[in-house]
């Protein structure tokens, strides 16, 4: 997948600024795609030369102005020649995994610490993902919203992220314990 694909998917739920486009992907798009503001920007710049985005200018007086970007016809049809075919499988690539595999030889009590702030962002990300599910649903519950709430795509991968971060946090927790009893043990004998 392309960081475009991505964009274009962001920008579905409306029209967005660069700075609100970043934002968006900071607290919604990041639990499935990581991207740096410099690159959204010139990701904006590509789609609207390749008319997949629309921009438009808005003036403001007290503040600088703003483009505000739009998916066009054209946009969407990416979008749609993009969801076709089959989705590749995901794969891991965590420095802290390659850590704990080589925890017999380098020894846990950094590798320990490492996990247990691991375990402490991933809950406030539970947190932080668990508010924008019940913002997005208001009043309905999550059965009824899932039934026929809109948008439900940002949802569903907002219950990724969720499902994600919450393995993720009982996973480094746990290999935190298991690695603390076993240097506690390792003392005793």
């Amino acid at each position: 997948m392309a960081l475009r694909h991505a964009v274009l998917a962001a920008l579905l739920s409306g029209e967005f600024s660069g700075y609100e486009l970043a934002k968006s992907f900071d607290l919604g798009v990041a639990n499935f795609w990581h991207a740096l503001p410099q690159q959204l920007y010139a990701e904006l710049a590509g789609l609207e030369k390749d008319g997949l985005v629309t921009g438009r200018q808005v003036v403001q007086e007290t503040r600088p102005n703003k483009r505000l970007f739009r998916v066009t016809d054209a946009g969407l049809r990416e979008l749609e020649r993009f969801a076709a075919p089959p989705s590749k499988p995901s794969f891991i690539r965590d420095d802290l995994l390659v850590k704990v595999q080589a925890v017999d030889r380098v020894g846990a009590g950094p590798v320990i610490d490492q996990l247990e702030e691991r375990a402490a962002a991933a809950a406030a990300k539970i947190d932080l993902l668990g508010r924008m599910l019940l913002r997005m649903r208001g009043a309905a519950t999550e059965e009824e919203f899932l039934l026929g709430g809109e948008p439900v795509g940002p949802y569903l991968t907002c219950l990724r992220g969720l499902a994600f971060e919450e393995g993720h946090r009982d996973w480094c927790l746990r290999t935190a314990g298991i690695l603390r009893n076993r240097e506690a043990l390792r003392a005793t004998r």
